[in-house]
């Protein structure tokens, strides 16, 4: 990975720990249907301004029941499952959380492909089992009057991503871009009922547009953009390293920004979390790097 691919990584990394800082800043005062509502209209907006200067075209015709399907599962169903959550839990307990994702998107591949989890996997979401009951039990926050339901709803939100991760593997091919930029619009629409029953609780300042508007844009819109063009430079594989970063800035800026306390086991928590999801995963950094040399080498 070139110097210039490994600094994307950590910009895409810290953009995306910021997320659940805004969500926290948002979610008490617009409500989650409202907040999300917000995020992935103006991730559409502005992805629909890129794809017009790229002259992308989204083929609604052809694809829009991949994109409802999508935008669902990996946009508005997730996205609004964590804006409720991010009304009771801290960003660094909410970064944590999303962090299994990929632990779960391993098994339900295995369950969706029919094939045995290996004991390497079956260690991992042991472990990775025991880092959240860790976290969860050890932080003040889980206290608070809701706090379960809450990170229940964080945990099928990060079970929602792997299902879309499985279903898009299985799927037609599609643009990658098209994928971001027409799940957003299909997210728009999906969100649209839950304003019914999750109104806004308090007026929101200039300061709370101000979060939303970063949510959309840069936490969605250009971190799509970022992630693609990882994707596009060295692989789906190696891209993916990002979720192990995640935690580390949700952590950070939670404590930076909003005077979150970090504790031992939010640390321990989230190690234990990330060993899991590398050994459920198969992530080996070792391995892979020799790996990319070698076929570098062969290339050449």
């Amino acid at each position: 990975m070139t110097t210039a691919n490994m600094l994307r990584l950590i910009l895409l990394a810290a953009i995306w720990g910021s997320s659940f800082l805004f969500m926290r800043i948002c979610a008490p005062v617009l409500g989650p249907a409202v907040l999300i509502e917000y995020r992935v209209a103006f991730a559409a907006l502005f992805l629909a301004g890129v794809a017009l200067l790229l002259r992308k075209r989204l083929d609604l015709r052809a694809n829009w029941k991949h994109y409802l399907v999508l935008g669902f599962f990996n946009s508005a169903f997730p996205f609004l499952l964590f804006a409720y959550a991010a009304s009771t839990l801290t960003a660094s307990v909410l970064s944590v959380l999303n962090a299994t994702a990929p632990m779960w998107g391993a098994l339900i591949g295995a369950l969706w492909s029919r094939q045995p989890i290996s004991a390497r996997q079956g260690l991992g979401l042991v472990l990775g089992t025991c880092g959240v009951a860790l976290l969860v039990g050890f932080d003040a926050v889980t206290a608070r009057p809701g706090a379960g339901l809450a990170i229940g709803a964080a945990l099928v939100a990060a079970i929602s991503y792997s299902v879309a991760s499985a279903y898009a593997k299985s799927a037609k091919s599609v643009d990658p871009f098209a994928n971001a930029h027409g799940s957003m619009w299909a997210a728009t629409i999906l969100v649209i009922p839950a304003l019914a029953f999750f109104p806004s609780p308090g007026q929101p300042s200039a300061g709370i547009m101000g979060a939303a508007l970063a949510l959309g844009v840069m936490c969605t819109g250009v971190a799509y953009i970022l992630y693609f063009k990882l994707i596009e430079d060295v692989g789906t594989t190696s891209a993916l390293t990002v979720t192990f970063l995640n935690p580390l800035f949700g952590i950070l800026w939670g404590s930076l920004f909003l005077g979150e306390v970090v504790g031992w086991y939010t640390i321990a928590g989230a190690a234990i979390v990330i060993t899991g999801t590398a050994l459920v995963t198969g992530f080996a950094p070792r391995l892979r790097s020799r790996a990319m040399v070698a076929d570098s080498t062969r290339r050449r």
